[in-house]
């Protein structure tokens, strides 16, 4: 290497391979180098924590979803009650309007006069209380039941042995187990039995024996 020419001192230069970041200005650390004090340590989660994380928010989503679940669940049978309700009051309103019209009919029939046209008319009446569900009831000859029958009338008879309805002066009608009116009838009741006598007993003092 020859000596540079008029006195001038040599220039050492240094050359660091080592690649610097553009942006920070910062050089990476090497493979067995140690970091460098203004660089940060990234802390990670272990895995263990990041499952359990995960595992809570699945069972709170899941809890969530089955709560939403029951309250519509719940909703729904509301409304399906609150819809058949408002279906059975507007068809049991109705057949009270006809109830009038067939006690009509009834007696039209008992004088005979139910025939032609009118027969036709009384038959479709008919028929609309049988679409709704709607029967009547009461019967000469059936038990007394307060809960069916308005006793209008009384009587006794030793024919009977307990309260009957001996006549019907009017129907009455229910749809399922639900009375819409009772049955008007004359009750006739059982004749009140005979005393029963007490049995004789021995004087004070007789002998049990002759």
């Amino acid at each position: 290497m020859s000596a540079p020419q008029g006195g001038e001192e040599p220039r050492v230069v240094i050359r660091d391979k080592r690649r610097i970041d553009p942006t920070s200005g910062a050089r990476p650390t090497g493979r067995g180098e140690q970091m460098s004090e203004h660089e940060t340590p990234v802390a990670t989660q272990p895995a263990a924590t990041q499952d359990g994380d995960l595992a809570g928010q699945l069972a709170e989503r899941t809890e969530d979803l089955q709560r939403v679940t029951a309250e519509y669940a719940n909703y729904r049978r509301r409304v399906d009650r609150d819809r058949s309700l408002v279906v059975d009051q507007a068809a049991e309103r109705f057949a009270a309007q006809l109830f009038p019209i067939v006690d009509d009919i009834e007696r039209a029939r008992d004088h005979g006069d139910l025939t032609g046209a009118f027969k036709v008319v009384a038959d479709r009446i008919l028929g609309l209380l049988d679409g709704l569900g709607v029967t009547a009831f009461g019967q000469a000859g059936d038990p007394f039941d307060p809960a069916l029958h308005e006793a209008v009338m009384h009587d006794t008879s030793a024919e009977v042995a307990v309260p009957t309805a001996s006549t019907v002066l009017r129907q009455g009608f229910r749809r399922g187990d639900r009375v819409l009116r009772t049955a008007m009838v004359a009750v006739t009741d059982p004749e009140a039995p005979a005393p029963v006598e007490a049995p004789a007993t021995d004087e004070p003092g007789a002998s049990a024996a002759d």
